[in-house]
């Protein structure tokens, strides 16, 4: 981080203050703790940090069932809220993702944009949503088949635990090139019911939560392990910035019972936004003058969203660790209703899909053989209208044929147009355990995704634009694991994977052509990648990987030159992505320590844009050094916690002669746990800070933008309280 004190400072303090903190503990006496008395039997498996022991974790985005992640030859994490770090506010998954390596959450400061999720830096480019990673919710996709992704509707409340696949081994999962990210539910409470509430504010926004579960006792022999999580939340708030008003609501339920030896449970989620605006990216002036001021054209135009997501799932599992069979079925509906400034866009969406899983162990072989078969399907309709945005035209001037009537924010109408998407993809896996420790998979998917437009704006002047594309991959993995003791694995794999343009991708066309952009090209992947796991006197977890990903036809993002906020799209020929992710975890007499560095060089290999060549030059928007660190110290009942983020410059566009400048920040926060205030009333309150020192820096970049806006600022100094109340 060469040029960047700052940068600097925190990477060494990140590492000093663990060290000074372990040492004052060993002066005390270690006490009980009641926050992991709480979570040991939910979260017996998970990478966590305690005063017991660290544990291996055992994870289910293998596409296994809940296989020890000592055996997968690949990187795969899994982490409890609030285990290691309590009490975060829920706000972002920049909250519940800090501290992986090799993953970056960019949090835009933006109620209408959500955070920008990286993981390899696949995802650094998306516009909006989450773009080259897979999110699911349990193991239903969030993500489209597509592989666009809005989070927004995420109820980050009710999530109890994460579990992540890195890099191309994610290719399992289908059109994904980067990882996966699967947010697990809290599991019900195992008495008859349970209230939890809880509170927060500061820095304008404020978030109010209730949540209910309980285990129904056995109803027959052939209901059992009956259960039931609800919850609500509601979110809104001006924000720390100008013109950055949020208004969400969002309702959470599962109910899970197993009938005559199936596992059964359904889930139900619904969003409503009626306004989350759009405070817009700065220039480098602006953003060195006042980090909160907005865009002003955003104000003008008025530019905001409003949006309404309902969905509702069906799992089903039966089996066991020899054999099992699992399948999901799952629809929902996304009305959308987005003012930007060069057009007012309207979407309603209707998404279905499902998949089936069958998996076995047999041990007739010699050696022990898994198998794992399975079939995803998934089919996304858009009918998409967009309309002039006649919000900044005087309610005095004549109307014109762009803005007929007066007052009136939508205009005429610019596009309107039905857009088919439809996924489905194979897949089989098979692991081979040989003698010694040593583990031999290889797995084979297959996937074709379909595009469909049909133009229904066809008036004089405007040829017929309908149009389809399919597009289709095969992505083979091979990888070997060595459990070379009980608590020591070294894996690597070679893994392909592919990832299609979303369909706005595909329809934002820069010369505002309707129809599809048949010049776009899915970028092909292929990584080699080899790591170290590793649990040390059940005291230290520690991680190492390394990979080196090449990439064809890679998707990079630009600004069309006077269409402020349209984004384009186009291929770059081809590029190499080499990086290494380290991490460690400790548990000390009184708390726990944590530390992730990542290292990223990403290049264009070949990229011609006209007769501009920018070979050599850095891929946009990812920081070649993130050193992430936090400390919980614990007393009794009281808790603190330290945070730290350290990245290194983020070049902003291809040329690379725009850059956002490197930073460091730190968040502290202290509370009580599980204080009784009656004998059925638990209050844990909370106070934090946000950006303690009030750094002004980029937290993101809107990459090639137009205008000199290429910069979001990250949020200064926050101060929030929270309080959580549990009736039992």
């Amino acid at each position: 981080m060469r040029g960047h004190p700052a940068a600097r400072t925190a990477l060494v303090l990140a590492l000093l203050v663990p060290v000074a903190l372990e040492a004052q503990g060993t002066r005390r006496t270690p006490v009980r703790d009641s926050v992991r008395d709480s979570v040991r039997d939910v979260a017996a498996d998970s990478v966590r940090a305690t005063a017991i022991a660290l544990r291996p974790v055992t994870v289910s985005v293998s596409r296994e069932s809940s296989r020890n992640s000592l055996e997968l030859p690949f990187a795969a994490t899994r982490f409890v809220v609030d285990a290691a770090r309590p009490a975060p506010r829920r706000a972002s998954i920049s909250e519940l993702l800090l501290g992986v390596a090799g993953v970056q959450v960019q949090d835009r400061g933006n109620p209408s944009q959500d955070p920008r999720l990286a993981i390899r830096g696949f995802g650094a480019r998306s516009a909006f949503g989450v773009r080259g990673v897979r999110v699911m919710r349990d193991g239903v996709p969030l993500t489209l088949p597509d592989g666009q992704t809005p989070i927004d509707w995420l109820d980050l409340e009710s999530v109890g635990s994460v579990e992540l696949v890195r890099g191309t081994a994610a290719a399992l999962y289908g059109n994904a090139a980067g990882g996966v990210v699967d947010f697990r539910s809290r599991d019900p409470v195992t008495n008859a019911g349970t209230f939890d509430g809880r509170v927060w504010g500061g820095g304008g926004m404020r978030r109010a939560s209730v949540s209910a579960s309980g285990t129904l006792p056995t109803l027959g022999d052939q209901v059992r392990n009956a259960a039931w999580l609800a919850s609500f939340t509601r979110t809104n708030g001006d924000g720390s910035r100008a013109w950055a008003r949020l208004d969400a609501s969002s309702v959470f339920a599962r109910a899970m019972a197993t009938v005559a030896g199936t596992r059964l449970e359904v889930q139900g989620t619904h969003y409503d936004t009626p306004r989350a605006e759009n405070t817009g990216a700065l220039t480098a002036a602006e953003l060195a003058r006042d980090p909160s001021l907005p865009d002003s054209l955003n104000i003008t135009k008025r530019s905001r969203k409003a949006v309404r997501q309902s969905q509702v799932a069906l799992l089903a599992s039966r089996g066991g660790p020899t054999r099992e069979i699992s399948a999901t079925l799952f629809t929902g509906t996304r009305s959308l209703d987005n003012p930007l400034p060069f057009a007012i866009i309207g979407v309603e969406r209707r998404v279905v899909g499902g998949s089936l899983r069958a998996g076995a162990r047999s041990t007739r072989l010699a050696w022990p053989l898994r198998l794992t078969v399975g079939v995803d399907a998934q089919q996304q309709g858009d009918d998409r209208l967009n309309f002039e945005n006649c919000a900044d035209f005087p309610s005095t001037t004549t109307p014109t044929t762009r803005c007929p009537q007066r007052g009136v924010e939508r205009g005429s109408r610019r596009l309107d147009q039905r857009e088919d998407v439809r996924g489905i993809g194979v897949y089989a896996r098979a692991e081979v355990e040989a003698p010694h420790g040593l583990f031999v998979s290889a797995a084979l998917r297959n996937d074709r995704v379909d595009f469909t437009v049909r133009d229904h704006f066809i008036v004089t002047g405007n040829a017929d634009d309908s149009g389809d594309r399919a597009l289709s991959a095969t992505s083979p993995m091979v990888g070997i694991v060595w459990r070379a003791r009980p608590l020591l694995s070294v894996y690597a794999n070679i893994a392909t994977a592919f990832e299609t343009p979303t369909i706005t991708e595909l329809t934002n066309q820069d010369n505002g052509a309707a129809g599809l952009n048949r010049s776009l090209a899915p970028q092909l992947t292929q990584t080699v990648e080899t790591g170290v796991s590793a649990f040390v006197a059940n005291r230290m977890k520690l991680e190492v990987a390394a990979f080196r990903a090449r990439v064809q036809d890679e998707l990079v993002p630009f600004d069309v030159p006077n269409a402020p906020g349209r984004r384009a799209f186009r291929n770059a020929g081809q590029t190499t992505r080499v990086g290494v992710e380290s991490s460690a975890q400790f548990a000390i007499p009184i708390g726990d320590v944590g530390t992730a560095y990542t290292w990223s060089r990403f290049r264009f290999d070949q990229y011609l844009v006209g007769t501009t060549s920018y070979a050599g030059k850095r891929i946009p928007g990812v920081a070649e050094h993130q050193l992430q660190a936090w400390t919980t110290l614990r007393r009794g009942d009281l808790f603190t916690t330290i945070e730290a983020t350290a990245a290194s410059s983020v070049t902003a566009n291809d040329a690379a002669t725009v850059r956002a400048s490197g930073f460091a920040t730190w968040n502290w926060r202290a509370g009580l746990a599980s204080v009784r205030a009656t004998q059925r009333v638990i209050i844990e309150p909370v106070v934090g800070v946000d950006n303690v020192f009030d750094r002004h820096f980029a937290s993101s970049v809107v990459v090639n933008a137009t205008r000199n806006r290429y910069f979001e600022p990250g949020l200064g100094r926050r101060v929030y309280l929270a309080l959580r109340t549990r009736l039992r």
